[in-house]
């Protein structure tokens, strides 16, 4: 019986490792490279997980507040606003710093790979500081690198939806 019990308890362990390893590889986009790019889509997808983000930190502070605090949900609002803060350092840097962002020896090529990844890394840096706060004046400092780094990436003539 203490056998079974063990195959069962491993089997148990070790298809949570599949479904855990296979969900966090959903979420990454390809280094083959695949050469299939989405580029405003992300932008796109990055304003959206800062407003979830924002929902999340008025929900959160909504809730705490309240003269019975409900933990359960309170835990998943903040749950909710790691995961779309993670998401955002995702896209800037699985997708954006590692594929997108060009490495050359062309001066101009080079300066402009500076500027943008100086740009994501103050969208890494802020989405970390919405993980740690609800501080609203982080998603306008996030909104605020967002809409930089979209006009450093298309270019400022370019309108896309952010």
């Amino acid at each position: 019986m203490k056998t079974l019990q063990s195959k069962i308890g491993a089997g148990i362990v070790i298809l949570f490792m599949l479904l855990v390893g296979t969900s966090a590889k959903t979420y990454a986009h390809c280094e083959i490279p695949c050469g299939i790019y989405a580029d405003s889509l992300r932008v796109v997808l990055l304003s959206e997980h800062i407003t979830t983000i924002e929902k999340s930190m008025k929900m959160i502070t909504e809730l705490s507040s309240a003269e019975k605090v409900d933990y359960n949900q309170l835990v998943r609002w903040i749950t909710n606003k790691e995961d779309h803060a993670k998401k955002i350092q995702d896209i800037a840097t699985q997708y954006f710093m590692f594929q997108r962002v060009k490495v050359s020896d062309d001066p101009e090529v080079q300066k402009k790979s500076v500027e943008q990844l100086a740009v994501l890394h103050e969208i890494c840096v802020y989405a970390m500081k919405a993980k740690q706060t609800t501080d609203l004046t982080y998603i306008d400092k996030l909104n605020e690198a967002v809409h930089n780094f979209s006009h450093l990436y298309f270019g400022k003539e370019t309108h896309h939806h952010h």
